[in-house]
């Protein structure tokens, strides 16, 4: 029986992960896309039932990040070992679980938005995961609540992934509060791959071609763009 629950629950986070990256990855070719989960380490019992309850919220589960971005996630905060880190966007806390699980037992993580109800999902996960201690939740405006922040460097790792038209706002404000060499991830930088198609129409496609184009130009910024779940771009900070 429990080699039976083991290959159900293997299916099912198989089934998951592909239905997730296949709405993110519609750049990628089906194969790819299902050998590149395959080829990935799998999520953990946490992880899988935050992901179930998240699906159950119908359509707003598509801002739900696939299980190898979050494994990602993890995997570049663990390597990085920030003492501070910043999240812009965190729905019911799949990736905000996953930042925390790569920072050390001192490492803090600061999680904003707006909604009560999808933080009150990732606030319950996290304790279960047993991180809840390394995560700090502020509801309100993102703008707003990063410009109280002290206008000095403090952070080592920040991850974006809230309203697609703000974004250069926030990396407005974020840019002064982050350490030399510290890294920002940047989610939905393809939309779908909307943002490479020139004619794509709607204001969330244009803001994101701006957006892109001024990090790559921004001699302050190395960056490199993914093309991996709804596309993601890696930044690391030169100079203020």
């Amino acid at each position: 029986m429990t080699d039976v629950n083991s290959w159900l629950r293997r299916l099912y986070i198989r089934a998951l992960t592909i239905r997730v990256m296949r709405n993110k990855s519609r750049f990628v070719a089906r194969r790819v896309r299902e050998y590149s989960i395959q080829s990935s380490s799998a999520p953990d019992s946490v992880l899988v039932e935050l992901a179930r309850e998240t699906e159950a919220l119908g359509p707003a589960a598509g801002m739900l990040v696939p299980h190898a971005q979050g494994t990602l996630l993890t995997t570049l905060v663990a390597s990085a070992r920030p003492t501070r880190a910043i999240e812009v966007g965190t729905f019911t806390g799949y990736s905000s679980l996953c930042i925390a699980r790569g920072l050390s037992d001192s490492g803090q993580l600061l999680c904003l938005d707006i909604s009560e109800r999808w933080t009150s999902i990732a606030e319950k996960y996290w304790a279960r995961a047993g991180v809840g201690h390394r995560i700090e939740l502020r509801l309100g405006p993102a703008a707003e609540t990063i410009s109280a922040l002290p206008a000095e460097p403090t952070f080592d790792f920040a991850f974006i992934d809230a309203d697609k038209v703000s974004y250069q706002e926030y990396l407005d404000l974020l840019l002064p509060r982050m350490r030399l060499d510290g890294l920002l991830v940047v989610d939905n930088v393809l939309l779908h791959g909307k943002a490479a198609r020139g004619r794509a129409r709607g204001a969330e496609p244009a803001a994101m071609r701006r957006f892109n184009a001024r990090l790559a130009a921004d001699h302050r910024l190395q960056t490199v763009m993914l093309p991996f779940a709804d596309g993601l771009t890696l930044v690391r900070v030169r100079a203020h």
